[in-house]
């Protein structure tokens, strides 16, 4: 399998798995935004805050370390029953975790007003059995992801696999999402009842589409042409391996690192969520509109960033031989790799910057329209203005993450441990200090500050790893200075232009607003265009498998 093939697959999935999600993900959008018109601040603010953050923190802690470990190596010579095996652990340890979870919000968290936020108590044992219902279909998702692997030695264009894994929680969340806003309308008075039965509608969506995909996949035509290493659905299922121990120890063994690894960025990920519910810091109205602005502030970030981290994390784990020098692998795939990263920088550095420059412009009239004067009369505006800034560090940060993680021995994973350690703590005592005295606005701010720091840890590891090569990947940081200025330029333009027009003054104005800004981007994003011709290379032969198949 050679490093053409995985980056080619690797960057069309990425491109597809954008596409889909913006698809998919700007109905749910919609959806949400007519939900707000129905529900208090309080409900969202226990909701969204308190029981997802559960329901994250069961699945993520189930699962996440067991993903990174069975995802990295070479899927030639895995042994695919022990993987399954090990894959099958995430359903007794995610029962563990959700007692404990549960006991825990139940009598140590403190309750809501039952008047206003009701059924708190059956909902949060709901939202548990919703989370287990989807570590159901942990096996089933790595084969749609590790599908993308099998694919390439039998030559086909498209990894349709993880393609399908998008397309399935994309069905999962629209199912969600109607039904919430069906129980809205119908039955506002069941409370936590209708979030509570919208998630398992989600987790059973998501599980039974797993489910179907592989009674039509597994013994098909299709599959046989491919190898594919299971024949059955039954074969799924946990059983013993004849002569050869039940799991692969050495994969046990790294998913306990990833597992040390990811209890800890859990807390830097959810970190204001645990400061909210275990600390008080913010009542629950607050943290309604904390989170929906939140939510608000990452859409690119979960639209765009992640795809691609999580795309191109599978591209350098198979490129890059784990915890060896550089000088003792294949040259021809390290200059590879270090192109990709060099340019994956550049593409998520100019994305984060043009949302820094226009987010702050343009924060008050995004929230006036997503949920009217609930949140653009309050504090959510500065929250958002400030999240823009934020969102430019999250772009950095996965992109240098994704290429440390794949390229990290088990040693130096042990190693990065310690320095997780170290910031989640400090994380946490600065969230709760900020929190303090700037209100939810301290939340981002320590957040931007942890980011920093992780950014610096992934920049000083990437410029050692790169060191006796001749490559120099972060030279991706460095933006043409036309592009600097044109953004500057427009950061002021639209700044005068919302205090000109926005947004007190009716629709005609805030249209001209609009025009401010999208005449700005198109000229910041023609000087790209003229400036970054090796970005936009890349982004036609890579980024865009359709243009490429075109024109080759």
């Amino acid at each position: 399998m050679g490093s053409e093939d995985v980056l080619k697959s690797a960057s069309t999935l990425a491109s597809y798995n954008v596409l889909l999600q913006v698809m998919f993900r700007l109905l749910t959008f919609f959806l949400n935004a007519f939900t707000l018109r129905f529900v208090s601040k309080e409900l969202i603010g226990v909701v969204n805050v308190r029981l997802m953050l559960l329901y994250t923190t069961l699945v993520f802690l189930s699962r996440e370390a067991f993903r990174r470990a069975c995802l990295s190596g070479d899927g030639v010579g895995r042994n695919w029953r022990q993987v399954i095996n090990l894959l099958w652990l995430t359903l007794p340890l995610g029962c563990l975790w959700g007692v404990l979870l549960v006991c825990v919000w139940w009598w140590l968290l403190q309750a809501p007003d039952p008047m206003t936020v009701p059924h708190y108590v059956p909902a949060v044992g709901i939202f548990c059995l919703a989370a287990l219902t989807e570590l159901l279909a942990e096996p089933l998702w790595f084969l749609a992801h590790a599908h993308m692997l099998v694919r390439l030695k039998a030559r086909a264009p498209i990894p349709v696999g993880k393609e399908f894994s998008v397309v399935a929680e994309s069905l999962a969340m629209i199912a969600k999402c109607l039904v919430t806003v069906v129980m809205i309308v119908s039955a506002p008075h069941w409370g936590l009842y209708i979030f509570s039965a919208a998630q398992c509608v989600y987790a059973g969506s998501l599980l039974l589409c797993y489910v179907v995909y592989f009674l039509r996949f597994l013994g098909s035509e299709e599959a046989k042409k491919r190898s594919f290493p299971l024949n059955h659905i039954s074969q799924l299922l946990p059983t013993t391996v004849n002569g050869q121990p039940l799991i692969n120890w050495k994969l046990a063994t790294l998913t306990w690192s990833f597992f040390k690894q990811s209890f800890l960025k859990q807390i830097l990920t959810e970190g204001e969520r645990y400061v909210m519910t275990f600390l008080n810091v913010l009542n629950f109205g607050d943290q309604g509109v904390y989170d929906i602005v939140n939510n608000l502030g990452s859409m690119v970030a979960r639209f765009l960033f992640l795809p691609i981290e999580e795309s191109f994390y599978v591209f350098f784990a198979n490129v890059l031989e784990r915890g060896r020098d550089v000088r003792h692998q294949k040259q021809e795939e390290i200059s590879i790799a270090a192109e990709v990263l060099e340019c994956l920088l550049k593409l998520v550095l100019l994305i984060g910057l043009i949302i820094t420059a226009f987010g702050y412009s343009y924060s008050h009239l995004a929230l006036d329209m997503y949920g009217g004067e609930l949140l653009s009369s309050g504090t959510g505006p500065s929250l958002l203005r400030c999240y823009s800034f934020y969102v430019l560090l999250l772009a950095i940060n996965g992109v240098t993450e994704c290429f440390v993680f794949a390229a990290m021995s088990k040693e130096e994973v042990d190693r990065y441990n310690l320095v997780m350690l170290g910031l989640s703590a400090s994380f946490l005592l600065l969230s709760y200090w900020l929190t303090w005295l700037f209100g939810g606005m301290g939340f981002i701010l320590a957040n931007c500050c942890n980011m920093g720091l992780r950014i610096m840890h992934s920049l000083v590891y990437i410029n050692h790893y790169f060191q006796h090569s001749g490559h120099t990947p972060l030279s991706g940081l460095r933006p043409h200075p036309s592009l600097l200025i044109a953004l500057a330029i427009s950061f002021v333009l639209t700044a005068f232009s919302e205090h000109m027009f926005c947004c007190d003054s009716g629709w005609l104005l805030r249209l001209v607003h609009v025009t401010i800004g999208a005449v700005c981007l198109l000229g910041v994003v023609i000087i790209a265009f003229l400036t970054e011709t090796r970005l936009v290379q890349f982004i036609r032969t890579r980024l865009l498998p359709k243009y490429s198949r075109k024109h080759t």
